[in-house]
């Protein structure tokens, strides 16, 4: 029988399950790859009933019921909130290996947060007036300036952009203040961290930062936030596989 290494993609704030159909699932199905893509709870339009007050464990409860209908435990791939969101899963499942792509750091997001709130203070008391976060990407500009860099062309940063939603208010704070992965627990799995050169959100510090309290691999590439949609993408689905291969060993179609 053909054994194909199972691949879980987590998607993180203000995107979905498309970010990863664009380039990457294609890419790794093509590789030899089961790859499933899980849709964290209402990401299905721009502003779902519900969404601004779904907490971060309800995420976690997505992954986990996407994980166990995949044929064995998958390796997941998580990106910003959807890497925080595996580290939380980690903590009680097992994974042959996982991938933590510009991910919320173990600390949580206070920080980069602030980071934000400091170049937009009006956006941030906008945001905890109506407890909605899609101001941060309501256009294509302030899309490419928390996603992408100046390599992406404007006609992919408009597509990109028309597909994004609101994101929760509560889930972001979780992350800011009242939910934390446990750290010895997390890194029993082998962990590959990658982060971005120009990214505006998690910095290359909190990037580092995360690799080594997971005493993980780590590596640094050029672009923005969205590794997965930037031009640079095949690099970082490469390293992903080489990763994968090294720790779960060779997938055969």
């Amino acid at each position: 029988m053909s054994s194909r290494i199972p691949l879980l993609f987590v998607h993180g704030m203000w995107i979905g399950p498309w970010c990863w159909e664009e380039h990457f699932a294609p890419w790794f199905r093509d590789h030899g790859y089961t790859v499933e893509t899980v849709a964290l709870r209402r990401h299905d339009q721009r502003h779902s009933p519900g969404l601004r007050t779904t907490r971060i464990r309800e995420y976690v409860d997505d992954v986990i019921a996407a994980a166990e209908k995949m044929p064995s435990p998958p390796v997941v791939i998580g990106h910003s909130m959807g890497g925080f969101v595996t580290q939380l899963y980690l903590q009680q499942h097992t994974a042959p290996a996982a991938v933590l792509v510009a991910s919320v750091p173990p600390r949580g997001i206070l920080a980069p947060t602030f980071r934000t709130a400091a170049r937009h203070p009006l956006r941030l008391a906008a945001a905890g007036a109506t407890m909605s976060l899609y101001r941060n990407v309501s256009t294509p500009r302030r899309a490419r300036e928390t996603f992408f860099s100046p390599g992406l062309s404007d006609e992919l940063v408009r597509q990109y952009q028309a597909r994004m939603t609101d994101e929760s208010f509560f889930a972001l704070i979780d992350m800011m203040f009242f939910v934390r992965p446990r750290i010895e627990e997390v890194k029993r799995t082998p962990l590959l961290v990658l982060g971005a050169d120009r990214d505006s959100g998690i910095s290359r510090a909190e990037v580092a930062a995360t690799a080594k309290a997971y005493e993980a691999e780590l590596e640094t590439f050029p672009g923005a936030h969205a590794l997965m949609l930037e031009p640079g993408w095949a690099k970082v689905a490469e390293r992903i596989d080489t990763f994968v291969r090294s720790k779960v060993g060779a997938a055969t179609g």
